[in-house]
């Protein structure tokens, strides 16, 4: 599901501080690609609601999501020397929703005069295209249903916009079972779900007892030439313990030369809420100095990669 309105996880939540576990290499699998690409060729649609075919795969108040298990194909390779690597892959999801669910979900569509009554929308599938070295998912259909199974809104567009999958994203779950199906794997699943996921790299309390803590999403990290890629979750607290700002960046770390810069994030503060910081970030490196006390996020990094290697280097291209 293509979801254009899903709210930030709660701040309690979010800012509670995990440690880092040792996840798993992942390693590719044998694929039958030419059995995938005749699958690929052949689904043009999906039948609305056949119950043995979809996968629960988490559910909240508003949502219940699932996939199709049989419907992942992939749709592109690229061959390297270890093989053929799949780089696009597709998969059917549904979701089914609460009353409040469908309610968010047509007035985030736009749908809410068209259907006042939000209980006539029941569930809804999507076509999804995964890429996932870039970590991206595309809705390219997507069909809403009543209760008796009858559509009663849809829309097609192969040329959606693709959207990078992180902790904010409603389509992560579908992203993560999708990649381990394809790749014969359960790894991205148990990243996502896991206690640990993520891994505190930096805590400080000024003398005036301004705290800070920066913890990184392990599901996201992977190495790009020397630059390692994440998502980052930043939290400013005054001495009484009340959260005064956020921030939730992509950040690129050149582990190396020691440097980082902001790729793209949201800001968020009591005053104001959320707001994007795209428009400030001028995508300039900044050097770490190795007396400052920062560079303890450098060494928490360097550390990661050196024992979790295939980790971050997984589907690469190479």
């Amino acid at each position: 599901m293509d979801k254009r309105m899903y709210n930030f996880i709660g701040l309690s939540l979010l800012a509670s501080s995990l440690m880092l576990g040792n996840p798993q290499a992942v390693q590719a699998a044998h694929i039958d690609f030419e059995h995938q690409a005749k699958a690929a060729a052949a689904q043009t649609s999906k039948p609305a609601d056949a119950k043995e075919q979809w996968y629960w795969l988490a559910s909240d108040d508003n949502y219940s999501k699932y996939f199709d298990p049989e419907s992942v194909v992939v749709t592109r390779t690229v061959e390297t020397a270890h093989g053929k690597v799949p780089t696009e892959i597709q998969v059917w999801t549904k979701t089914t929703y609460s009353y409040g669910g469908a309610q968010d979900t047509l007035k985030a569509y736009g749908l809410s005069d068209k259907f006042p009554d939000a209980s006539k929308l029941n569930f809804s599938t999507a076509q999804l295209v995964i890429r996932p070295q870039f970590r991206t998912v595309q809705c390219i259909a997507e069909h809403f249903y009543d209760a008796s199974g009858k559509v009663i809104w849809s829309e097609a567009n192969p040329a959606a916009k693709e959207k990078e999958i992180n902790s904010q994203n409603f389509n992560e779950d579908f992203y993560a079972a999708t990649v381990d199906q394809a790749f014969h794997q359960s790894r991205e699943m148990e990243r996502v779900n896991a206690k640990n996921r993520w891994l505190t790299v930096f805590d400080s309390t000024s003398p005036d007892g301004i705290y800070t803590h920066t913890k990184v999403d392990t599901s996201t990290m992977r190495m790009q030439g020397s630059n390692l890629v994440f998502w980052q979750w930043q939290e400013v607290k005054n001495s009484d313990g009340q959260v005064m700002e956020i921030k939730f960046l992509k950040m690129a770390v050149n582990l190396p030369q020691a440097t980082e810069k902001a790729i793209a994030g949201q800001y968020w503060t009591p005053k104001t809420g959320w707001k994007s910081l795209d428009a400030a970030i001028d995508g300039q490196y900044r050097m770490v100095s190795r007396n400052s006390e920062e560079y303890r996020y450098i060494i928490e990094l360097r550390n990661y990669v050196e024992t979790h290697s295939a980790w971050v280097h997984r589907y690469g291209l190479e």
